[in-house]
């Protein structure tokens, strides 16, 4: 009698302990993790060298301004005097991420649950190495939307838009019945396998 092959195999997904999803979900949470928090390092730099004590930049008609800042707290500056409690916070979502990658079989969870990464990173980087001090270092920030000084949206960088952009993701997996080891709610499970005896026939 043969024997049934496991969940997963005909479809090219792995069951429960299947390690080629894993390990290309995993690879992509890794990649654009480091990329994200590189490119938020390169921005800041460049920010840095090229925005010290001069006036905002202005770029599409004002739609958007490049215009240092260095914020101590959360958007418009909120929890300004308790900037020691967002390293923790961030510390704690990074330990979240390791704990979603466990069972992390999706490319698409893995691109979003990488953007939140790198972008958490670059943040707690400053917070850690930035002046005036570790664990409270100020975020340096460089792109404010229609007005040079934030006053319609905060200023912020691309570590902040990487992680937005990770969230509205996960939203949309959830939203969208996309789990993280590769499944799909709402959607049909494969038909049983035909009896030994049928396919022996066929």
């Amino acid at each position: 009698m043969t024997a049934t092959p496991p969940a997963g195999s005909e479809t090219g997904t792995a069951g429960p302990g299947g390690g080629r999803p894993r390990r290309r979900a995993i690879v992509i949470l890794a990649s654009v993790g480091v990329v994200a928090f590189l490119a938020d390092l390169l921005t800041k730099h460049l920010a840095l060298q090229a925005l010290s004590d001069r006036e905002p930049v202005k770029l599409l008609g004002g739609a958007v301004y490049l215009s240092l800042t260095r914020n101590s707290g959360a958007a418009w500056s909120i929890g300004s005097d308790h900037t020691w409690i967002f390293p923790l916070i961030t510390m704690a979502v990074i330990g979240w991420i390791g704990w979603m990658a466990l069972r992390l079989r999706s490319v698409p969870w893995g691109v979003s649950l990488g953007l939140v990464l790198g972008g958490a990173l670059g943040n707690l980087a400053d917070r850690i190495f930035r002046a005036p001090g570790h664990f409270v270092g100020h975020v340096v920030d460089m792109i404010s939307l229609f007005d040079p000084y934030g006053q319609v949206w905060p200023v912020f960088n691309l570590a902040d838009s990487a992680l937005v952009c990770g969230v509205v993701l996960a939203v949309f997996l959830e939203l969208t019945g996309r789990q993280r080891d590769g499944s799909r709610l709402g959607r049909k499970q494969p038909a049983a396998q035909a009896p030994v005896e049928q396919r022996e026939r066929a």
